[in-house]
């Protein structure tokens, strides 16, 4: 057998697809077909109020299923709302899920579906250093997901988020199980998002674009065996090709799906996007931004962006994510330049070139932030040079996306990466 230095192999896998107008109404027969007898759809409050989980509810009992709902689903979760919807689920006996709303919901119902066919305490399945990492003991049931939001890609990842509340820090699991079995994308139940919402839904689409498309490629890193590889495995050729798509429609359909929420042609790209970047960052992974943009929603103190839930504080996930961009990106430039500059080129064509080459992703991003109404940096959410030491330390805990990363990581560097993020322009 040859004694490989350095991986040779990448995997890559995607969740099957039904994508269009209308495909939410074949829902009964799509879970059928994966024998689904009995579902708990699971979606927040929102969602429910909107009339779309209802939709989802009779289109599963007009295909014969037996379908009962829980809205309780948090905008952002947490342990605890986890938990809470976990506990709802034991209550009963399920043989599928269904999962109707944005990344909040579609990743509480893969924490659901995990604990509820291999329970086991929490921090046995969530990664490390947090919790113990520990791998499924199996399969688990048919999970169906229907995103209402073009954000978080959630519906073709292996991955679950959720914030961490006494330890004031996101994590989450990650293994390829966790995966839908079946995303049902319908363009027509994101015409009802706020623009608040659907700018920070694309940021974190953008972000996941930008950030798989520039991670450490997956020849860089040791070998592998097959049971020590991992669902992020650095850039590759399959996911690089999805992420390239996602920043053509980004840039042909960003703005106006946020300045036009009504234009179905933009809503379309952007919920295409948001799918073609979750294919490729679902096998690649990210890094910097995300990982700084867990203790940056994970600390939030006062900030209440308009569009969302107003009883509690809350740094949208995307918002969160897109506010260390453009530093993120001037300190990975070094690594690849001409990947970093065609990525701008593809962002924004028509940008004028920067004196500094490293400053031209950076500034196609804030053009496009100050566009659809970004906050102009951390110090627009609430945060000072001050509070730059915990979010460092925050960040930090976040191995799992820094590993990814196209260069090491330091707490300098992180230190550095949001101090320049305190503001953007």
């Amino acid at each position: 057998m040859v004694d490989y230095l350095h991986e040779t192999v990448f995997t890559w896998g995607a969740t099957p697809l039904k994508f269009g107008a209308g495909a939410v109404d074949e829902i009964g027969h799509d879970l059928a077909q994966q024998g689904a007898r009995r579902v708990l759809i699971v979606t927040d409050p929102g969602v429910a109020a909107t009339g779309v989980a209802h939709r989802v509810t009779e289109a599963a009992r007009a295909g014969g299923l037996d379908a009962e709902v829980f809205d309780g689903v948090r905008v952002e979760p947490t342990d605890v709302s986890v938990l809470e919807a976990v506990e709802f689920a034991r209550q009963s006996t399920w043989d599928g899920f269904v999962a109707v709303g944005g990344g909040s919901a579609i990743d509480t119902a893969k924490a659901v579906n995990l604990l509820t066919t291999h329970p086991a305490d929490l921090f046995d399945y969530v990664n490390k250093p947090i919790g113990a990492a520990k791998a499924p003991p199996g399969r688990l049931k048919p999970l169906v997901a229907v995103p209402t939001t073009a954000g978080t890609g959630s519906e073709t990842t292996p991955v679950c988020i959720m914030d961490f509340v006494d330890l004031k820090v996101k994590s989450g699991i990650s293994h390829p199980y966790l995966r839908p079995t079946t995303a049902v994308v319908d363009p027509l139940l994101t015409l009802s998002m706020p623009p608040r919402v659907t700018a920070a839904s694309g940021l974190d689409v953008l972000c996941h674009a930008l950030e798989s498309y520039t991670a450490r490629p997956f020849h860089s890193f040791p070998r592998h065996t097959p049971e020590t590889r991992v669902a992020y495995n650095g850039a590759n050729p399959i996911s690089d090709t999805w992420t390239e798509k996602a920043l053509h429609l980004l840039a042909r359909s960003f703005r106006r799906a946020v300045l036009n929420g009504g234009d179905l042609d933009a809503r379309t790209d952007m919920m295409l996007a948001a799918t073609y970047a979750g294919m490729g960052f679902g096998n690649a992974g990210v890094h910097v931004p995300h990982a700084c943009a867990y203790p940056i929603a994970g600390r939030v103190r006062e900030y209440r962006p308009a569009d969302y839930p107003q009883d509690e504080p809350l740094v949208p996930h995307g918002e969160s994510v897109a506010l260390t961009a453009p530093a993120a990106f001037r300190f990975t430039f070094p690594t690849d330049p001409e990947r970093h500059l065609h990525a701008a080129r593809v962002l924004d064509p028509a940008a004028p070139a920067q004196r500094d080459p490293r400053e031209q992703l950076p500034a196609a991003l804030t053009a496009l932030m100050r566009d659809i109404g970004v906050p102009n940096g951390l110090s627009g959410v609430g945060y000072d040079v001050s509070d730059v030491p915990a979010l460092v330390e925050g960040a930090l805990k976040q191995q799992r996306l820094l590993a990814v990363a196209p260069r090491e990581v330091r707490d300098t560097d992180l230190d550095t990466v949001l101090t320049e993020s305190l503001q953007n322009w």
